[in-house]
């Protein structure tokens, strides 16, 4: 039986954007879609006002919202099969829960809470943070939520980016893009460069060990998914701002996260954080398990 794609609805401008991505992911993965709207939502985010400016009964809203997210869900992919859920719980366990059986959960990047615009919704980072399997905000551009870039971008890293590869692969392969393998290097601080001779040499050796691990990481899940084109890249200088810049230019990012001992959840990290806050495009956090 196919693992669902899930989405989480609140009756926002950004779980609609949400919405509409899921449908699009959903239709070219050929998975069906399950619409799950928690009747705790407005713990985090807070209510919505109804067209005459009074609040909503929570039941009416919960009723409300999900059947208008399934109704455009129709309307937007009329031969998918979706489901509307109704989950009478806390959103982040609900959606928690979800991804123990879904292909990928998705939210969108903010809520309903009065700054909206400037932070990422706490359900969104909660569950990008603790998620069972992949987690994918949809924030950023136009062009980059409707997939007009042709490309995924990954963070190739440590030991926790294998699973974020082969799931970049296999979105490069659905869309028909090309992939970028990105992998960041820095000069250690303990190391002094006082000559430009130096410079130049410890320049190339870091930049030949960081081509050999990326090319390592990949080596194996490219077999895999042959026909995708891989384009590596090594810069140098901090992750989080290589991948923020290059998302302007790509319609997925991918991020690999590690599980945290004795901790719940996820080790998200500086990159992890700087991406669901600031990147172009949506993005994907995939924990290594």
């Amino acid at each position: 039986m196919e693992h669902p794609l899930v989405v989480g609805v609140d009756g926002s401008d950004g779980s609609l954007t949400a919405l509409d991505w899921a449908v699009d992911e959903a239709v070219r993965l050929h998975l069906p879609l399950r619409v799950v709207y928690a009747s705790l939502w407005e713990r985090y985010e807070g209510p919505v006002p109804s067209t005459n400016g009074e609040y909503l009964a929570e039941e009416a809203l919960a009723e409300r919202v999900v059947a208008s997210a399934g109704q455009r869900a129709g309307q937007r992919a009329p031969r998918l099969a979706v489901e509307t859920v109704l989950a009478p719980e806390d959103a982040v366990e609900a959606l928690l829960a979800e991804s123990r059986e879904a292909a990928a959960v998705i939210t969108g990047a903010s809520g309903r809470g009065v700054v909206k615009e400037l932070l990422l919704g706490s359900v969104s980072l909660a569950v990008a943070g603790r998620a069972h399997g992949p987690a994918v905000v949809v924030r950023g551009e136009e062009r980059n939520l409707r997939g007009e870039c042709g490309r995924v971008v990954v963070g190739v890293g440590a030991e926790e980016s294998a699973a974020a590869v082969r799931f970049a692969l296999r979105e490069a392969e659905a869309r028909g893009c090309e992939l970028q393998a990105v992998r960041a290097w820095r000069f250690p601080e303990q190391e002094p460069i006082d000559r430009m001779s130096t410079l130049d040499t410890e320049t190339q050796a870091h930049e030949d060990r960081a081509s050999a691990a990326l090319a390592a990481a990949l080596r194996e899940p490219h077999r895999a998914h042959p026909e995708v084109t891989v384009r590596h890249t090594t810069v140098e200088g901090p992750a989080h701002k290589a991948l923020v810049r290059l998302s302007a230019e790509a319609d997925l990012l991918v991020l690999g996260a590690a599980s945290r001992h004795g901790h719940r959840g996820l080790h998200l990290g500086r990159v992890a954080h700087r991406a669901l806050h600031r990147a172009a495009c949506p993005v994907a956090v995939v924990p290594n398990r």
